[in-house]
C-alpha cells in the first residue's frame, strides 16, 4: 500500500509539471507569432540586398498531456495573427484531425482546448489546420497553415510478458551460469520519452538456484551440481519493471517452470551382496532359475543396465540375460544338472551401465557385482541307460534263444532302485526277440532271415521296480549277419536262339547270375556244365570271370526238322563259405537265319509249309480266312438285330397286360424245338442232355447236390436250381430262350398250375398248401386258398 501511494503521488507531480511546461511553451509560441507587414532586409555576399517576406504567424508543435482527468478542458494553445487589432473582425477557424470533437477553438481569441481525455497509446499526435478569415466576409486574411498537437506520454502502462508461463529444461549438474531460457516483456509507453518504457528484469522466486540478467531477461543456473534425483522441477518467478527499475515504476511478472534433465551420473547398485537360488536337477536347459536387479536412479538410456557372469564355478552350467523391460538379470539353466554329481554352484554377476557419459567418468566405475549361490535340488529321475543307443549283430538262421546283446540302465538317484527291462512290442510286431527283465539280455525267439529283414530296430524300456512311472527308453539296432544260404540263379529267364547255319565256336548268348546273399557270400560267380555233360556235343560254356558266362556252339549243322529245342543245364556256384551252387536250365531254340545271321523263323511247321507252298498261295489262303470271318460277323450281327423284346413295359404302367405271341408252342406235345424228354421223365435228371440250338464247345458236367428230389413238391427250390444251372452253363447262348418244364400241364405228376384253366374246372384239390410255398406264391394262395371261405360266406 505504501508503494502504491508513492506511485500515485509521483504521477500527480509529473502531471502538474507537464501542464506547467506545456503552458509555458504555448505562451512563448503565441508571443512569437507576430505578423509583420514590412519586409526584413539581409545583405548578400556581394553587397546585394535580399528581401524575405515575413509570415503573419509561425507555427510550432503543441503538446497536451495524456490521461488528463481535470474538470475543465485542457488549454492546448492560442492562435493569434499580427493583423488582429482586437476589434473582433477576425475569425479563427480550426480544421483537421479531431477538430470540433476533441479540439475546439475560440474563434475570437484563438484559444484551443482539448475537450476529451487523450491516450497516447491509442494516438500519439494529431494534425490540424488553422486559418484567419474576415468575420463578415469570410475572406481569408492569412493563408491556411498546419500544426501538430502531440500527446505527451505518462507512465500509465505496466510491462507485459509475451507468455504467462514458460517451460524450460536444463541438464542436471550443469555449470554455474548455464543459460536456461530468455524471457521478454514489452511496455506500451513511449520509449523515446523518459524512462516509462525502460525495463529491468529481476527474480522474485527461484533463488538461489537460478538468476536472471537485468537487461536481457536470460535465466541462468546459479548453483553447481544440481541433482535431478534430489529435485527434478523448479518454479521461478521473473519480474519486469519500467522506469529503469526505480521507485514508482510499474511491473509485471511471469512464471517459469524449469525441469532438470537426466544425465548418467549414478552407477547401478545391487541392494544386497548375495542372492540365494535353487533349481531342480530335472530342469531343462533354458529354464529360468531366478532374477537379480541392480538399481540405477537414472532414467531412460542412462539407466539401462546389462548383466553378465564374470566368475564362478557355474559359468558353464548357467547363463544370464537382461530383461530390458524390468531392468532385471534373468539367470537361466544352460546345461543339465545332476544332483548326485554336484549339489551347489556359485556365480559372480556384474551389472554395468550400457551408456556412459564421459563428463562423469570420475563418478565411476558405473558397474557393480553380486554373488549368486544356486543349490541343486534332488529330483526323482528315471533310469539312465549307459549308452544313448545300442547296435548288436546276430547271424541269420541262428537257433532260437541265441543271445543278441545286453542293455544296461541304472537309477541315478541315491536310492539306486532295481531296474526291470521290456521290449516295446510296437517295434517288434513279429516277436523276433525277447529280453530278460532282470539283466537286460536280448535273445532271439525264432530264426532270422537276412534276405527278408536285414536290420531290426526295436526299443527297450527300463523302469524302476518300485516306481513304475519312472521310465527310460533306448533304441536298439540289430543287424542280421549274412550266412551263405542262397544259391545263385539266373539273373533273368533266359531263352537262347541258335541259327541252323551257326559256325562252330560261335557265341550266341551271354548269361549272368544273381544271389540274394550279401556281396561277401555272392560274387564271384563260377559257371560250369554238369560233369555228366561236360563233353556236350552241341554246346560248350565259357566262364568270363566277370560274373558272366558265354554259351558257344560246338558243332555245325543244326536242323529244325530233326530237333528244334535243346535244354542246356548250367551249374552256378557263388564265392561264399561254404559255397552254394544251383543248376539252371537254359532253353535253346533252333531258328532259321539268313546269311548275315539274322533270325527269320523258329517254327518247324512254318519251315514245312514254306517247303510245299509258295508265298502267293499262303496269301490267298489268309485272304479267304479273313473273308469268311467277316461273313460270320455280319451274319451274327444281323441275327441279333432281328430280335425284339417279347414283353413291352410301358413306363409307370403297373396294370396287367395280355401279351399276344406270334410264335406259339404246343406244350408238351411240341418237341420240334427242344428235347424235353428229361423234363417228362423225372428219372432223366441224373444225366445231362445237351442243348440242340447251339453247338457246345465242351462237355458241361452239372454240379452235384444242386438238383432237387424227383418227387419234391418244393417248386420254388426246383426253379432256383434251374436258374443256377442256366446261369452257370457255359454252353448256353448269350440270348434269352424259352425253357419248357415237364412238371406242368396235363399228364404231369404235379398237375396244372395255371390259373386260367383252373377257373373253369371243378376241382376238389386243396390249395392250402400254397401258403407254404413262400411269398412268390402268395397271390395264388390268396386266390385259391380262400375259396372255401368265400363259399361259406355266400
Amino acid at each position: 500500500p505504501k508503494m502504491k501511494e508513492e506511485n500515485c503521488l509521483h504521477a500527480a507531480l509529473i502531471c502538474l509539471g507537464m501542464l506547467y511546461y506545456s503552458h509555458a511553451i504555448t505562451t512563448e509560441k503565441l508571443n512569437h507569432a507576430r505578423p509583420s507587414l514590412h519586409s526584413h532586409h539581409e545583405k548578400g555576399k556581394e553587397g546585394q540586398v535580399l528581401h524575405r517576406s515575413k509570415r503573419g504567424w509561425v507555427w510550432n508543435q503543441f503538446f497536451v498531456i495524456e490521461e488528463y482527468t481535470g474538470p475543465d478542458p485542457v488549454l492546448v494553445g492560442r492562435l493569434h495573427s499580427d493583423i488582429d487589432s482586437g476589434d473582433g473582425n477576425i475569425k479563427y477557424i480550426l480544421s483537421g484531425e479531431g477538430a470540433g470533437i476533441i479540439f475546439v477553438i475560440d474563434d475570437k481569441s484563438g484559444n484551443i482546448h482539448a475537450t476529451k481525455t487523450l491516450d497516447r497509446e491509442e494516438r500519439a499526435q494529431y494534425t490540424l489546420t488553422a486559418q484567419a478569415v474576415d468575420r463578415n466576409t469570410n475572406r481569408p486574411l492569412e493563408p491556411p497553415s498546419e500544426f501538430i498537437v502531440k500527446v505527451q506520454d505518462i507512465n500509465d502502462n505496466p510491462p507485459e510478458f509475451l507468455h504467462e508461463n514458460y517451460h524450460a529444461n536444463v541438464p542436471e549438474r550443469s555449470n554455474v551460469g548455464t543459460s536456461v531460457i530468455q524471457v521478454t516483456a514489452s511496455d506500451a509507453d513511449d520509449p523515446t520519452y523518459g524512462n516509462s518504457a525502460k525495463l529491468v528484469y529481476s527474480i522474485l522466486e527461484g533463488q538461489p538456484y537460478f538468476s536472471v540478467e537485468a537487461q536481457t531477461g536470460i535465466i541462468r543456473t546459479a548453483l553447481p551440481n544440481m541433482d535431478r534425483e534430489a529435485k527434478e522441477e523448479y518454479h521461478v518467478v521473473i519480474q519486469a519493471k519500467d522506469m529503469g527499475g526505480h521507485m514508482g515504476g510499474l511491473s509485471g511478472t511471469t512464471k517459469v517452470t524449469i525441469t532438470l534433465t537426466d544425465v548418467n551420473d549414478n552407477p547401478p547398485k545391487f541392494p544386497q551382496s548375495v542372492y540365494q537360488m535353487s533349481v531342480s536337477e530335472a530342469a531343462v536347459p533354458g529354464e529360468e532359475v531366478g532374477r537379480v536387479k541392480a538399481k540405477d536412479p537414472d532414467i531412460g538410456e542412462n539407466g539401462l543396465v546389462a548383466y553378465s557372469i564374470i566368475d564362478g564355478d557355474g559359468m558353464d552350467m548357467f547363463e544370464i540375460t537382461t530383461d530390458y523391460e524390468t531392468q532385471e538379470g534373468v539367470v537361466k539353466l544352460k546345461k543339465l544338472l545332476d544332483f548326485e554329481t554336484k549339489k551347489s554352484y556359485s556365480l559372480k554377476v556384474e551389472a554395468a551401465n550400457v551408456h556412459i557419459d564421459p563428463k562423469f567418468i570420475s563418478n565411476g566405475p558405473f558397474k557393480d557385482t553380486v554373488t549368486v549361490k544356486i543349490s541343486v535340488e534332488d529330483a526323482d529321475e528315471p533310469p539312465v541307460f549307459l549308452k544313448p543307443s545300442y547296435i548288436f549283430e546276430v547271424q541269420e538262421n541262428a537257433a532260437s534263444g541265441t543271445v543278441v546283446g545286453k542293455v544296461h540302465a541304472k537309477d541315478p538317484d541315491a536310492a539306486n532302485s532295481a531296474i526291470r527291462y521290456s521290449i516295446d512290442r510296437h517295434t517288434d510286431l513279429e516277436r523276433y526277440f525277447i529280453i530278460n527283465a532282470e539283466d537286460g539280455n536280448i535273445k532271439t525267439i525264432k530264426a532270422l532271415d537276412r534276405e527278408e529283414i536285414a536290420w531290426h530296430n526295436i526299443s527297450v524300456f527300463a523302469v524302476e521296480v518300485h516306481k513304475q512311472h519312472q521310465e527310460a527308453k533306448v533304441p536298439v539296432a540289430i543287424k542280421v549277419v549274412d550266412v551263405n544260404d542262397n544259391a545263385p540263379k539266373f539273373a533273368a529267364a533266359y531263352e537262347a536262339f541258335v541259327c541252323e547255319n551257326a559256325r562252330s565256336n560261335q557265341q550266341f548268348i551271354t548269361i549272368s547270375a544273381d544271389d540274394k546273399d550279401d556281396s561277401a557270400n555272392g560274387p564271384r560267380f563260377i559257371f560250369s556244365l554238369p560233369p555228366e555233360i561236360i563233353h556236350n556235343p552241341n554246346f560248350t560254356l565259357r566262364d568270363n570271370r566277370d560274373n558272366t558266362a558265354s554259351v558257344l556252339v560246338r558243332r555245325e549243322g543244326f536242323s529244325r526238322q530233326k530237333q528244334d529245342l535243346y535244354l542246356l543245364p548250367i551249374v552256378i556256384s557263388d564265392g561264399g563259405l561254404p559255397p552254394m551252387s544251383s543248376t539252371n536250365t537254359l532253353t535253346i531254340r533252333v531258328c532259321g537265319c539268313d546269311s548275315n545271321g539274322s533270325l527269320l523263323s523258329c517254327n518247324a511247321e512254318a519251315y514245312i509249309l514254306n517247303a510245299g507252298l509258295s508265298t502267293g498261295a499262303l496269301i490267298a489262303i489268309l485272304a479267304c480266312i479273313v473273308i469268311l470271318l467277316v461273313i460270320v460277323v455280319l451274319f451274327v450281327t444281323l441275327k441279333r438285330q432281328k430280335k425284339e423284346p417279347l414283353i413291352v413295359f410301358e413306363e409307370e404302367d403297373v396294370r396287367e397286360n395280355i401279351i399276344t405271341y406270334d410264335d406259339e408252342g404246343g406244350g408238351e406235345e411240341d418237341t420240334e424245338a427242344f428235347d424235353i424228354a428229361t423234363l417228362q421223365n423225372p428219372d432223366g435228371i441224373n444225366g445231362f442232355i445237351p442243348r440242340k440250338d447251339i453247338k457246345p464247345e465242351y462237355q458241361y458236367m452239372p454240379r452235384p447236390g444242386l438238383r432237387p428230389a424227383p418227387n419234391s413238391l418244393d417248386v420254388d427250390d426246383f426253379i432256383n436250381t434251374r436258374i443256377q444251372e442256366a446261369d452257370n452253363d457255359p454252353t448256353a447262348p448269350p440270348y434269352d430262350s424259352i425253357q419248357i418244364y415237364g412238371y406242368e400241364g396235363r399228364g404231369s405228376v404235379a398237375g396244372s398250375l395255371s390259373s386260367l384253366e383252373s377257373a373253369t374246372t371243378d376241382s376238389d384239390l386243396d390249395y392250402d398248401y400254397l401258403q407254404n410255398w413262400g411269398p412268390r406264391f402268395k397271390k395264388l394262395a390268396d386266390l385259391y386258398g380262400s375259396k372255401d371261405t368265400f363259399d361259406d360266406d355266400s
